[in-house]
């Protein structure tokens, strides 16, 4: 299967992009990771998609392959969105469907609300486990760390309070949460693994904070739910049963957004692609076509 590597200027350095497959009859699908600042590397079982199209990602900058400046002011969701458009130029993607897992869904829909109408139309918008307020993700997470013992929750509650996340009683506090609701299998993809050894937590640090249920970077309070009726794009919401973005969150998305589509996977969560892989590409695949 073809690939194609290398690196694109954006503001603030370059990043790495991959491309996997080269089927002219199939509109590309360029994917966005998580995070912010989580690496391409845990999307790699959407390569299997590129039977039919082109499949592209990258790691937007301050991760993975791509450069790591030290300037904290980057990491805002507008210079992420012009990124996101100057790789699509740099590309040559005037047709696509753009997918977005988690923070990378965020700002797929960011960049539809305020950048749309200055760049082609997008064929599909796919978005999986991508909340549309941080507000609702912190309350429904709150609601979903009661269930762990109060010795767990105490364990996190002074960590955090601390600023000792590094701390390796506190990652083994949060791991439950993480294999119930972010990736149930076990043991956990290598590309996941990757990730997380990859990610870049500069980022993650200023704009999300210290974990996926304490939010209290710059993304506290983003919030664009009363804006999803602007949202003309063909959507796909989709989600893992017991995901960290609860399929609550996503049927109050699917309402807001006319015309949308919502499917939940069972025995799934928050990387329902790579659990439950065959059901989740045959749903992306029916979308797509």
């Amino acid at each position: 299967m073809k690939i194609d590597e290398g690196y694109l200027d954006v503001p603030g350095g370059k990043v790495w992009y991959r491309a996997v497959g080269d089927n002219a009859d199939g509109t590309p699908l360029l994917c966005l990771h998580g995070g912010p600042g989580f690496t391409h590397y845990y999307l790699e079982p959407l390569e299997a998609l590129a039977d039919r199209r082109q499949v592209i990602f990258y790691d937007q900058l301050g991760c993975g392959r791509s450069d790591r400046p030290g300037d904290l002011s980057l990491w805002n969701v507008d210079r992420f969105v012009e990124e996101l458009a100057q790789v699509r130029s740099a590309l040559n993607l005037d047709r696509l469907h753009l997918f977005g897992s988690s923070w990378g869904g965020m700002l797929a829909m960011q960049y539809v609300l305020d950048r749309q109408r200055d760049q082609p139309e997008l064929d599909s918008l796919i978005l999986c486990g991508s909340p549309a307020s941080m507000i609702r993700w912190v309350s429904d997470c709150t609601e979903l760390l009661a269930e762990e013992t109060e010795e767990t929750r105490r364990v996190i509650r002074e960590h955090e309070e601390a600023g000792f996340t590094g701390c390796p009683e506190y990652q083994a506090a949060i791991l439950g949460f993480y294999r119930k609701h972010v990736c149930r299998l076990d043991p956990w993809p290598a590309g996941l693994e990757r990730s997380f050894a990859e990610a870049g937590y500069d980022v993650y640090n200023t704009m999300n904070g210290p974990s996926e249920f304490t939010v209290t970077g710059t993304l506290k309070t983003w919030d664009i739910m009363d804006r999803l009726p602007e949202i003309g794009v063909r959507t796909l919401l989709v989600g893992g049963r017991y995901d960290e973005c609860t399929p609550g969150h996503l049927e109050e998305m699917n309402r807001r957004i006319a015309g949308s589509q919502l499917v939940i996977i069972e025995d799934a969560s928050h990387l329902c692609f790579a659990e439950q892989p065959e059901e989740f590409n045959r749903v992306i695949n029916t979308f797509m076509t």
